[in-house]
């Protein structure tokens, strides 16, 4: 089964709540606490920690952002890109991931908006050649900091494996 083909995640975040503001709160330079599942989908509870930096700016007259990302892994260090685009007319966020260790390979994007200050956004696609779906979602949000967290689903979104947690805290000018 391709992602495509998979069945969609319905969700209130679908519905499209959302404004081109949404994610005016992570303009500007963050460090980044991370948290992320060693093993992914594997019944395995080993966490890795470290540290990174996030700075995002808006494009498109705000209808648009990027931020580059400095992930800190222990021997692995390395960049990543998220781009962020506002449909206007559907009220929703689509975001790709472009991870600097794979520059050729751009992520399906997880679509989405915010509802109640929570942003839940979805998409389908393979993890080592299985279908999952991917559940992003951005809350505890301030001018000074927010959460960001990461799940996985094998079984079309009844059961999720949260595999990464970012907590963002502004960096001082």
């Amino acid at each position: 089964m391709t992602p495509q083909s998979q069945p969609a995640v319905q969700d209130t975040a679908t519905q499209g709540t959302s404004s081109e503001h949404d994610f005016d709160f992570l303009i500007g330079s963050w460090k980044v606490q991370h948290r992320k599942l060693v093993h992914r989908l594997a019944n395995d509870d080993t966490w890795q920690v470290f540290s990174g930096t996030c700075v995002m700016q808006p494009l498109l007259s705000g209808h648009a952002n990027v931020d580059e990302n400095v992930m800190d892994v222990p021997g692995a260090p390395y960049k990543a890109v998220a781009l962020r685009a506002f449909d206007p007319k559907k009220k929703t966020w689509s975001i790709w991931w472009l991870d600097g260790r794979h520059p050729g390979h751009l992520d399906v994007p997880v679509v989405g908006s915010f509802k109640n200050g929570v942003g839940t956004f979805f998409a389908n696609d393979t993890f080592e050649g299985r279908p999952i779906v991917i559940r992003f979602r951005w809350f505890d949000i301030s001018e000074d900091s927010a959460k960001w967290q990461q799940a996985f689903s094998e079984d079309s979104g009844e059961t999720w494996e949260t595999n990464w947690f970012m907590e963002f805290h502004r960096a001082q000018q």
